[in-house]
């Protein structure tokens, strides 16, 4: 029978694959660098903007900050694709910081570790997101108020392709990232060029005034330190995605550590030349970016109508000649693309990473599973909710959305270099040759520098961003860190309790079973039921009915009577009209009585088609199980029917097993209750 949800989830995903097909899904370097490199690469697109942001609330008076900003953000990218370099080469397993941490500081640091990371994943989706629409809008502006839409149609799309498999979204991504590196070299470059031979590009905003900020155009001494360190950490958006590399290191094809290191390189080197070139022609260009449009005086529209051209959009229509040239067009789209293609980053590191700690228990057990594509489905659909809320709650606004973003990145970030010296401190203890002592000396001292440096810009942006809202990251990484310890006390727990302490004492067989049926009618589920449960051989077998409506009652002895069935049929009282209520109370009873016996509860339930015909059978059967099966000692047992809408009811050829003639006994056994026939 055609199934349709079926055939849509192939449509989607693909063709289901089988285990032994894990193999083909490892990745080369070129198609590693696109999906777990694209974050680190996109964020260049809005790090520049970030910094200008900061410091255009002083007017232009603090723009000359901006250079050295810029060279404190790419002395930290350096320090740090170094530093994880280690990682990947230490550990090549795939738990990045969080193993690195675990294993070197604890369990506990491991958790903030990961809770960290699992944060600031779901924000480098909303952010990478928001971000590319905002380059959509300001290539369409008119799309501005289809903003939230937009962002959750492409959270969805993400979804659509990392589910069908790793392989396979790398591929479709491979190009767009591609592009959007040589698009902006190529812009760069043409903008340099231009400038050395006197024919500079002007951004469209250099022409617009900035008004400063009620007291902030003097800022001297400490108030300009924050300032300064503020858009540091603003900037330091550029890194955020770094870590992933070493979190995806069994995607790799072999030599896998040596390829991980090399992407790391090759990633690292990009995004540096990307980001120092947009910063230099930002400057150049006088581009001007505030936080909100009515700082800027000369615009030609009202304020509250004027949409502002991202950095790169302004840079784009400076350098090829406008904002309706092909060029530009070009830059805005690949530029889009890759940022909402960057949280492809985030879809591949969260899955691996909740699957790791889902198998030492510390997230629920399905978050360990592969899909059909052999993707961890379970891991790419939780991501894919939570920040799609995200991206609802905040109106997809990339502004209020980054001050949630990177505290997180820092915290894993400080920890695993932390992790990482004492590594080598256990790695020189051990007294390796004199070679791979030099080679330990040199890891720790790099891993050393990484782990001060990082750390002070963590110390930077929790005093800059903290009241700004990165408090409500660290509300959920705590929220996080509570439910994985609690998680994992869950899962020692069921495991003490089901350890086995004396085998032939726990293994030992109920002195009786007492089988109970479950009967409304007389039909052939009914029927079914009782000969499944007589084929238990059960000690004691009866039906049980509840008296709800008298003359039902009635017409089931009649019946019962007619068939001759020799199981004993108990009625129960039911003064107010329920049925789960006098069951479980009789049930209850049995087990009293008797504490030594077990109670087997036979249901019949319908098997059916279609889910609204769900809606209109078996909701007192599943009610009944919900509350028989926190009762000790008692066995729920559901007996089938397949309706033939279900596409699978049984056809006898002549005549089905339990079918009654009348005047014929039926289900008649020798043993307990249940006696032979009198005519037999």
């Amino acid at each position: 029978m055609f199934n349709l949800p079926q055939a849509l989830k192939r449509l989607v995903i693909g063709r289901a694959m089988r285990s032994e097909e894990l193999g083909g899904t490892l990745l080369p370097k070129r198609l590693a660098l696109p999906i777990f490199a694209s974050d680190p690469l996109s964020s260049v697109a809005y790090a520049t903007q970030e910094i200008l942001l900061v410091l255009t609330v002083g007017g232009t008076a603090f723009l000359y900050l901006t250079p050295w900003i810029a060279l404190g953000v790419v002395v930290l990218m350096a320090v740090v694709v170094m530093s994880y370099r280690q990682v990947v080469h230490a550990y090549p397993s795939g738990g990045g910081s969080y193993e690195v941490v675990s294993t070197n500081l604890g369990d506990r640091a491991g958790l903030v570790v990961a809770a960290s990371l699992l944060v600031d994943y779901v924000m480098t989706v909303a952010v990478s997101v928001a971000s590319g629409v905002d380059n959509i809008i300001s290539a369409f502006d008119g799309l501005a108020g289809y903003r939230v839409p937009l962002a959750l149609g492409f959270v969805a799309l993400l979804t659509a392709m990392n589910l069908r498999g790793v392989r396979e979204s790398g591929t479709a991504f491979a190009v767009p990232t591609y592009l959007f590196i040589g698009g902006i070299v190529l812009m760069v470059g043409t903008g340099l060029i231009r400038l050395a031979f006197g024919d500079g590009p002007q951004a469209s905003s250099a022409a617009y005034g900035i008004v400063p900020e009620d007291g902030r155009d003097t800022l001297a001494g400490l108030g300009l330190l924050l300032l300064g360190l503020r858009a540091f950490a603003s900037g330091c958006t550029a890194l955020t995605g770094v870590e992933a590399i070493s979190n995806g290191v069994p995607a790799f094809r072999r030599p896998k550590s040596r390829n991980a290191a090399t992407t790391l390189a090759v990633m690292g080197l990009a995004a540096v030349v990307m980001f120092s070139g947009i910063t230099a022609l930002a400057l150049t260009s006088d581009v001007h970016y505030v936080d909100d449009a009515c700082q800027l005086t000369g615009l030609p529209t009202d304020c509250a109508d004027y949409v502002q051209p991202t950095v790169v959009a302004q840079l784009a229509a400076a350098v090829f000649g406008g904002y309706h040239s092909v060029l530009f067009y070009g830059i805005q789209a690949v530029t889009a693309l890759v940022l909402v293609l960057a949280a492809n980053t985030a879809f591949n590191g969260f899955p691996l990473l909740a699957s790791i700690l889902a198998q030492h228990r510390y997230l629920p057990a399905q978050l360990h599973s592969r899909g059909d594509r052999l993707a961890f489905s379970n891991g790419i659909l939780a991501l894919a909710v939570v920040a799609g809320g995200l991206l609802w709650l905040y109106d997809a606004n990339v502004t209020s959305l980054i001050h949630l973003y990177i505290l997180g990145v820092f915290t894993s970030f400080t920890l695993s270099q932390i992790g990482m010296v004492r590594h080598w401190n256990g790695v020189l203890r051990r007294g390796p040759d004199s070679a791979a002592r030099a080679a330990a000396r040199r890891s720790r001292v790099i891993n050393a520098v990484g782990a001060v440096t990082t750390a002070l810009v963590l110390v930077i942006v929790l005093i800059t961003k903290f009241t700004q809202g990165a408090w409500l990251a660290v509300v959920a990484a705590i929220l996080l860190w509570l439910m994985m310890r609690g998680i994992r006390r869950h899962y020692d727990a069921v495991a003490v309790e089901l350890a086995v302490t004396d085998p032939q004492a726990e293994s030992a067989r109920p002195s009786r079973v007492h089988g109970i049926v479950l009967v409304s009618r007389l039909h052939k589920a009914t029927l079914r039921a009782l000969g499944y449960a007589e084929a238990f051989h059960p000690d004691a077998l009866e039906a049980v009915t509840v008296a709800v409506e008298e003359d039902a009652v009635a017409d089931l002895r009649a019946q019962w009577l007619e068939f001759d069935v020799r199981i004993p049929l108990k009625v129960l009282d039911s003064p107010y009209r329920e049925i789960t209520k006098p069951v479980v109370a009789y049930v209850r009873e049995c087990r009293r009585t008797s504490p030594r016996d077990a109670v087997a509860v036979f249901i019949p339930e319908y098997v059916v088609g279609h889910w609204w015909e769900q809606l209109l059978h078996n909701q007192s059967a599943l009610w009944l199980k919900s509350r028989l099966l926190f009762t000790p000692g008692v066995m729920v047992i559901s007996v089938p029917w397949q309706l033939t809408s279900s596409g699978r009811a049984y056809r006898p050829s002549r005549r089905a097993p339990g079918s009654v003639r009348r005047g014929e006994p039926v289900l008649h056994g020798d043993h307990g209750r249940i006696g032979p026939p009198e005519n037999s």
